[in-house]
């Protein structure tokens, strides 16, 4: 079979690219999957580059997620031919993910593919739709039913698709980007607003601002996070999911004590099946959106080298689909 394979060379050195494997075999509770379509997130581009936070067994084979047919199973629950989907967990990660034609999981990590939804569909999703339909959910589940919502990071995986959601939802979108040139797109997706990055991630040292935003969804951390907080009206609530800005956060507790703000963690990787299973319903019902494609460039396994570079250097836009079958 083929797969996208990094190999370390000595210290702090990897190769990655298409290389021939043997097909793996499966033990007691794991299925093999015939994989279809896979894609691409930043924790894949980190992985092709050897970082330790995220891989450290070498040679590997990176994709956070896989979606396809099972080929063979040793669980009950599943049989040939099922359609079935996994992301998270240790996939990808120190566990060979789903940039290959054949992947072997544990029966545990794996769900039965909504019916309303195409292998390429939820693909098309992955980890970012996942964790945006997380994030969605929190805001929901915690109150926060209309008004004006703040998204980071809105013109990558997870913040594209968060923009078109809560659009979709019926909220007033405003959209956080470094990328001017990309502002159509982000109105494409509905964002009612874009603000640049350098005119929101600025040095503020007053505890708290004018109250604005209903809520966020952040994708980056860091200061942009720290600012909005501040900006967040009485009963706010952001979610946070990503560190490409800063793992670090210097803020106060004024928002939480003063105005009651909550900020709530999202974690696609380990979060329960239950869990992943009734955000992909909402996937495949009420929050599916039309723009799937226009969010997406779809690639092969031998495209995946250059599409990480974009990644890494933050030139991506949108999602990755990484075609397999």
């Amino acid at each position: 079979m083929k797969a996208y394979v990094v190999e370390k060379v000595e210290d702090k050195r990897f190769i990655s690219g298409v290389k021939e494997l043997e097909i793996p075999k499966i033990e007691d509770n794991e299925i093999l999957i015939k994989t279809q379509y896979s894609s691409l997130n930043y924790k894949d581009a980190l992985s092709s580059i050897g970082n330790p936070g995220v891989t450290r067994i070498f040679p590997h084979t990176t994709g956070i997620d896989v979606s396809g047919i099972v080929e063979e199973s040793k669980d009950e629950k599943f049989k040939k031919g099922d359609r079935v989907t996994v992301t998270g967990y240790d996939l990808g990660m120190n566990t060979n993910g789903g940039h290959a034609q054949f992947v072997k999981v544990p029966s545990s990590w794996v769900i039965k593919t909504p019916t309303n939804l195409s292998s390429k569909e939820i693909m098309t999703y992955g980890t970012a739709g996942l964790t945006a339909a997380l994030s969605v959910n929190e805001l929901l589940n915690n109150g926060i039913k209309n008004g004006k919502i703040l998204v980071s990071g809105a013109t990558g995986g997870v913040g594209s698709i968060a923009v078109a959601i809560l659009s979709k939802l019926g909220f007033e979108v405003t959209a956080i980007s470094g990328k001017e040139e990309k502002i159509p797109f982000l109105q494409e997706l509905g964002a009612k607003e874009v603000i640049l990055r350098k005119d929101f991630d600025v040095e503020n040292s007053k505890p708290l601002g004018s109250e604005k935003y209903d809520g966020m969804i952040d994708t980056v951390g860091g200061n942009i996070l720290v600012q909005a907080l501040k900006v967040l009206k009485y009963d706010g609530v952001a979610t946070c999911c990503g560190l490409t800005s800063s793992f670090e956060l210097h803020t106060n507790v004024f928002p939480f004590i003063l105005r009651g703000v909550r900020l709530i963690g999202i974690d696609s990787v380990e979060c329960s099946i239950d869990k992943k299973e009734k955000a992909w319903e909402k996937l495949a019902s009420e929050f599916k959106i039309d723009s799937l494609n226009s969010l997406t460039t779809e690639i092969t396994l031998e495209e995946i080298a250059d599409a990480y570079k974009k990644l890494l250097s933050g030139e991506a836009v949108g999602r990755y689909l990484v075609r397999v079958e």
